[in-house]
């Protein structure tokens, strides 16, 4: 099995500003940052002592891909991206490894929530429903199935987002007003459901539901909200076969739910220092390669 890379080190290249679960942030200038994802995989909160071989350039060209199919959708859109090209201050014997996993982007403010919209029931959302009737203390329909879709059409139900190894926790609309302020929390609000549903329709038409995903979103120097981070990949999306898909059930899955499962049925749910064996590795691997090409065409 190839070896997957779980953490960079440019050499003094560019500064170091943060390691996420996924992804090594370093400063390129005073406007400009590199985003390079590495092979980390987390799960429940808590990231996996190895990685998925590949897995983070298969991320970062799945990203590059949804701005353009979304900018084409909504041209009033504003993203974060750059450009794929690395910075020239990265050294020539660390260039092979850092193409393609890695983006230049514009820096912004980030703002501090998740923008989770779901388009079916399922998960936390279905968990919730059971007991109360309700989606992050949203009063949705009754009698909905499990893996059903809103039949009021996709909702936007945020949640904070945690320090690293902290948990996110869902909240009201409502909060993330609070949260945010306005017009940022309005316009975010408004702007994740836009975007799902340009990626549903799309994602659809190529034999793949996008159940439920979620967006960060930055302000810019001209106070304007912009997409950012990685959008649609299998790291922060819910992906179902389409011609497997039925109501009243969970769904097969081309995203870490495979992992999930494994995860509980080994008992290792929220542990650290678990170590997935090769074959839950590849697996999973194949699951996100799945999703990819079908979304994308695997360019």
């Amino acid at each position: 099995m190839a070896e997957a890379l779980t953490t960079t080190d440019l050499q003094g290249a560019l500064p170091l500003i943060a390691r996420g679960k996924v992804r090594d942030l370093y400063e390129v200038d005073e406007k400009t940052l590199l985003f390079v994802a590495t092979d980390r995989i987390s799960a429940y909160d808590v990231i996996m002592e190895n990685g998925i071989p590949n897995k983070g350039v298969l991320l970062t060209l799945c990203t590059r891909t949804w701005f353009k199919i979304l900018s084409e959708a909504i041209p009033s859109l504003r993203t974060h991206f750059i450009t794929l090209d690395l910075p020239p201050q990265i050294p020539a014997s660390l260039r092979p490894v850092l193409q393609n996993r890695s983006m230049q982007v514009r820096k912004l403010r980030i703002l501090p929530i998740e923008a989770i919209v779901r388009g079916y029931i399922t998960g936390s959302a279905w968990n919730e429903y059971k007991k109360s009737g309700t989606v992050h203390g949203i009063q949705v329909a009754a009698g909905l199935q499990e893996s059903e879709a809103f039949p009021d059409g996709p909702i936007y139900t945020p949640s904070t987002k945690a320090e690293l190894g902290e948990h996110d926790e869902n909240i009201h609309p409502d909060q993330a007003v609070a949260i945010l302020g306005e017009p940022y929390a309005s316009k975010v609000a408004a702007l994740a459901v836009q975007l799902y549903k340009a990626a549903h329709a799309y994602a659809l038409e190529r034999g793949v539901i996008i159940a439920d995903t979620k967006f960060e979103f930055g302000v810019d120097e001209d106070d304007q909200v912009v997409l950012a981070d990685e959008v649609l990949t299998p790291d922060s999306s819910r992906f179902w076969p389409k011609e497997s898909y039925a109501i009243g059930r969970g769904q097969a899955s081309f995203d870490k739910q495979f992992l999930r499962d494994w995860l509980v049925s080994q008992g290792y749910k929220g542990k650290e220092g678990v170590r997935m064996t090769d074959e839950i590795a590849l697996q999973t691997a194949a699951k996100y390669k799945e999703a990819w090409e079908k979304i994308t065409g695997g360019n």
